[in-house]
């Protein structure tokens, strides 16, 4: 019988924060999920620390990739999950409850999609992540508790490792787009019939990622996929308010 969940890890090159995810998911006291391991191919020493933990990662692979979302959806096509979650290198599950917690809701509504905040961790010093907050009180994302792909149009209301949908709902992430994920959230949405937002947090998210280094290209993709779903003239006027909320927000 397929696994209930499958946890999904991409990683390149990314020694220093590798094992702390895995870690987080070896953990987990529950059993009814698969673990995944997406390499891009690294050259330290990633390999070995998968290697390591072996006998707890249900399958890995190691190759070149065409970037983070090419390597997303290998990870996808290899689940076998009824849902899938993506907890990528540096990243972790929040506690050893997190996994049973949401088996349990699974077991009593099947929602197509849930979700919850997440806590931003940073690790600028190399001794380890510290905790600067839940996403929805230090950035200007307030965190709906009756969410719908609608309240996607000022952006990604819902941190993608605190997002987890039915497999048979998610589709391919676009390669060539680093909002990606923004636009495979709003998809799912779009095709789940019920969404159920969790009363505890999923994830410790490692700040920092790809959309980050690269912010200005991020926020032209992230324009490109709001347009794609909202219209352009909609857009152009909600983008006004995103810099306005912002705003707001540092003043605040």
């Amino acid at each position: 019988m397929p696994p209930t969940v499958s946890i999904i890890t991409i990683t390149y090159n990314a020694e220093r924060f590798l094992e702390r995810t895995i870690q987080s998911i070896v953990a987990q006291q529950a059993t009814d999920y698969e673990y995944l391991v997406i390499d891009g191919g690294s050259t330290d020493g990633t390999l070995a620390i998968i290697r390591r933990y072996g006998d707890h990662i249900t399958q890995w692979i190691s190759e070149p990739d065409k970037g983070l979302y090419d390597a997303m959806n290998k990870g996808l096509h290899r689940a076998q999950g009824r849902y899938v979650w993506f907890m990528n290198a540096g990243d972790e599950l929040y506690d050893p409850q997190t996994l049973p917690r949401l088996l349990e809701k699974i077991r009593i509504t099947s929602a197509d999609v849930y979700y919850s905040d997440a806590l931003f961790v940073r690790d600028d010093s190399g001794q380890g992540p510290v905790a600067v907050g839940l996403r929805s009180a230090i950035t200007p994302h307030t965190l709906p508790h009756n969410l719908i792909w609608q309240d996607m149009a000022l952006g990604m209301k819902v941190c993608h490792q605190a997002f987890v949908a039915k497999r048979t709902i998610a589709p391919d992430y676009p390669t060539d787009n680093l909002s990606a994920d923004l636009d495979w959230e709003i998809r799912c949405l779009k095709a789940a019939r019920l969404i159920e937002f969790l009363p505890f947090i999923l994830c410790r998210y490692l700040l920092g990622g790809v959309s980050v280094q690269q912010h200005r290209r991020s926020l032209t993709d992230r324009f490109k996929v709001l347009a794609d779903h909202f219209g352009l003239v909609p857009t152009a006027i909600n983008h006004g308010r995103i810099i306005w909320r912002a705003w707001l927000f540092k003043k605040g």
